[in-house]
């Protein structure tokens, strides 16, 4: 702050130093006026001008150190009170901005409240059609068709899956209900939802639950796995899903391998980036590069760490690290 005071008062200083040099020619061009006194006065001046200058940058800015400290929150309180006029100025502009800003803040955020809620609508209306054209394709005697109806209905079910939790989850954290939760029946109702798909592409699945319960919230969880095993699904071919969970290093942790095209070096710093798609199959045009990244943004509030490993051509492991029990104690109480 003692240089922007400097660049600010530097007129100032060097008017003051003008002065006093012009003192000094004056008495070194009249011999009438004595050098030595001049000299004397010169000094003491400069030493009255150094502490008023110390002074002055004490009092002048103490309200801009404030401001410069201001956290980006919009509360007013924090500064320090205006004195001078100048400074009065500055903050009657901060007060009167600030308050627009947060009258504006609070429109978009109804706005965003009131769109949230229409889609949330909108997509629980969707869901009841979808339900009656399940029912409609189990009557369907034709395999070949119905399993191609199956697979699109799969997709729009999937599609409205991943809208309804990607408005919920910045508000996940009001959502959430910790409990010992079974990943036999879990798991099993999630490969069931994929069943048609995994028909038609001819991909089974292994389990090996080692671990047979985890604490966590059943309903982002399974969330999360659904995520996992769409994405494993959807880049296999004619090959088993191994599922299995064990202990490491006092955690649970949950191993979804797949024997897919797996995934370039190159693109695996990015796969949770919001969109993000592929590199290597930037043609694929199924693919919304959204799945992973709700997966680890719904993984954050429930404590999981969620790690890749792959190697091309040849497949992905996902592995999910599950927190110990005090680690929930901010969400749970106990």
């Amino acid at each position: 702050m003692m240089k922007e005071f400097l660049k600010e008062r530097l007129s100032w200083i060097l008017l003051v130093a003008g002065l006093e040099l012009l003192m000094v020619l004056l008495s070194f061009l009249d011999a009438a006026i004595p050098l030595w006194p001049i000299l004397y006065i010169v000094f003491l001046s400069v030493i009255i001008f150094i502490l008023f200058f110390l002074f002055r940058y004490q009092k002048e800015t103490r309200y801009y150190r404030s401001l410069k400290d201001w956290d980006k929150d919009l509360d007013l309180t924090t500064l320090a009170p205006a004195e001078s006029p100048f400074e009065k100025i500055a903050e009657d502009t901060l007060v009167t901005q600030t308050e627009y800003l947060k009258q504006e803040a609070a429109k978009h955020f109804s706005s965003l409240e009131h769109e949230k809620d229409e889609l949330l609508s909108w997509i629980h209306e969707v869901k009841t059609p979808l339900t009656a054209m399940s029912l409609i394709i189990d009557r369907l005697e034709d395999e070949q068709v119905k399993s191609r109806l199956l697979y699109e209905w799969l997709r729009i079910h999937l599609l409205l899956d991943q809208q309804l939790h990607q408005k919920r989850i910045p508000f996940m954290e009001n959502d959430l209900y910790i409990e010992q939760t079974p990943l036999k029946p879990l798991i099993f109702q999630e490969i069931k939802t994929l069943q048609s798909w995994c028909m038609q592409k001819g991909i089974g699945f292994e389990t090996d639950l080692h671990v047979e319960e985890v604490l966590t919230d059943a309903k982002w969880f399974g969330f999360i796995i659904r995520q996992l095993l769409t994405n494993a699904v959807k880049y296999s071919e004619e090959a088993d899903i191994v599922i299995k969970s064990y202990q490491k290093d006092g955690h649970t942790c949950l191993d979804v391998t797949d024997c897919g095209r797996g995934i370039a070096p190159k693109d695996l710093p990015r796969i949770f980036d919001k969109g993000f798609t592929s590199t290597s199959h930037h043609q694929d045009s199924a693919a919304t590069g959204m799945g992973l990244f709700l997966a680890q943004k719904a993984a954050e509030p429930l404590r999981i760490q969620i790690a890749v490993s792959s190697q091309w051509q040849e497949g992905t492991t996902f592995t999910l690290t599950f927190p110990k029990r005090n680690e929930f104690v901010h969400i749970t109480g106990v």
